[in-house]
């Protein structure tokens, strides 16, 4: 071939805004990290009520009752009454500097906020107030990818703070050769924010509760059962007792295995979800989880559910769990100390999911929401009921006659009476900056 063509072939194929000169141009978009230092004193004073705010970064979604309550990454919760879900109105946002998790019993909502457990009183949802709060349990963590530590090396606690950084994204336009290769782009940075957990004390036993709580995604890293509050950091579980809802008191720590990302409470049962596998603990003492097996696969993000004794489990790629596969594994885990693998289904990057027999919802990221029928569970690729394709989903609760979905461009509320046709009721889309 002749050379200048074969350069001409080559500038044409690279990128559109290449020229095919010595030196060409090529526009890109740089993210860096601005470190700042946050006064743990001043982020404590910060926690309270505030009016309403537009929805700009969300990230876990939570309900209870009439109300739906929206992690606004880093910065607090959103309060939405949802009584009519065709006209779901903002309430108040709860001001949480560094809370990415939530769960509600009864009045009381408890959120972290860096390194501390807050518990709130959110019976006036516009007059929302700070009834508890666990200092320093939580040691670092991560928001967009970027970690967060505790300075804990300072002995005054006036003097504790934060070491975080803050995101920038810079667009610049530089001189390149034109046989350079081209520049990868952003990869996807997962929203689900992750807090390492430390410390712990001997567990006993404890009465149930009489509370009622709500209901979570699959994404979530706190989980209510009994008198408990479960929070599931990079490698433990921890345990916070609630006997006194409002004074939740640091209780223990089981220490698990690197990566754990989020965990579902089920019957007598703790799943796990981990970047290398789903564990099972027995929970029948909610004081003291003692884990009955692991079920191990590649590495990637991992959310799991369970339905009578199949446990969903979607296995991703393109975030910082490093992993390359992509799929749906159903687990019999009719033996939860030895669960096995009935069938894998090749999806294209599944995030959380919600089961409501034999309805199975399931977010694929930015390929929108799938809709199965798992009756058969040998053939559930053949049973696909449904794909809105229109939207960028990232966790969904179901509610029998209503589903709720959240993603990157917004939530999503449906009427799922009829999974197959399922009708749009609401959406709040976010806000651009």
């Amino acid at each position: 071939m002749n050379p200048k063509l074969l350069l001409f072939c080559v500038c044409f194929l690279a990128i559109t805004s290449w020229s095919c000169n010595d030196q060409c141009k090529e526009t890109r978009v740089t993210r860096r990290l601005v470190q700042v230092t946050r006064s743990m004193q001043e982020l404590r004073t910060s926690v309270g009520s505030e009016p309403s705010h537009k929805l700009v970064r969300p990230g876990k979604m939570y309900v209870k009752g009439n109300y739906l309550f929206i992690n606004e990454i880093k910065e607090g919760i959103h309060v939405i009454d949802n009584s009519d879900p065709t006209n779901p109105t903002f309430v108040s946002f709860i001001k949480i500097p560094g809370n990415g998790d939530l769960a509600v019993r009864d009045n009381i909502l408890y959120a972290d906020s860096f390194s501390d457990l807050v518990a709130l009183n959110i019976q006036d949802p516009l007059h929302v107030r700070e009834v508890g709060r666990v200092e320093n349990v939580f040691t670092n963590g991560q928001f967009d990818g970027v970690w967060w530590s505790l300075n804990s090396s300072n002995e005054v606690i006036r003097d504790q703070a934060i070491q975080d950084y803050n995101v920038e994204y810079v667009t610049e336009t530089v001189a390149t050769n034109c046989e350079e290769a081209v520049a990868y782009p952003l990869y996807y940075q997962d929203f689900m924010s992750y807090a390492s957990l430390s410390g712990g004390k001997s567990a006993s036993a404890s009465p149930n509760s009489g509370g009622t709580s709500g209901k979570a995604g699959s994404m979530a890293r706190f989980a209510l059962h009994s008198n408990y509050l479960y929070t599931v950091g990079q490698n433990n579980l921890h345990l916070f007792n609630i006997a006194n809802p409002t004074q939740p008191k640091d209780f223990a720590t089981v220490n698990i295995g690197w990566g754990i990302e989020t965990i579902f409470p089920y019957q007598n049962k703790l799943f796990i979800g981990s970047t290398t596998g789903m564990y099972i603990f027995d929970n029948s003492n909610p004081a003291a989880p003692k884990q009955l097996s692991v079920f191990q696969h590649g590495r990637a993000c991992d959310p799991v559910v369970v339905e009578d004794d199949i446990a969903y489990v979607t296995i991703r790629s393109g975030t910082n769990c490093a992993g390359t596969q992509n799929q749906l594994d159903l687990l019999d885990i009719s033996n939860p100390s030895a669960p096995t693998l009935m069938k894998t289904y090749q999806m294209q990057n599944p995030h959380g999911l919600s089961i409501s027999s034999p309805t199975l919802f399931l977010c694929e990221g930015e390929h929108g929401l799938k809709v199965f029928d798992v009756a058969d569970k040998m053939a559930v690729d053949k049973n696909q009921l449904a794909h809105f394709k229109d939207m960028d989903a990232y966790d969904v609760i179901s509610l029998d006659k209503t589903l709720l979905v959240i993603g990157k461009d917004g939530f999503y509320q449906y009427d799922a009476v009829d999974p197959k046709n399922l009708k749009l009721l609401s959406k709040i889309l976010v806000e651009k900056l």
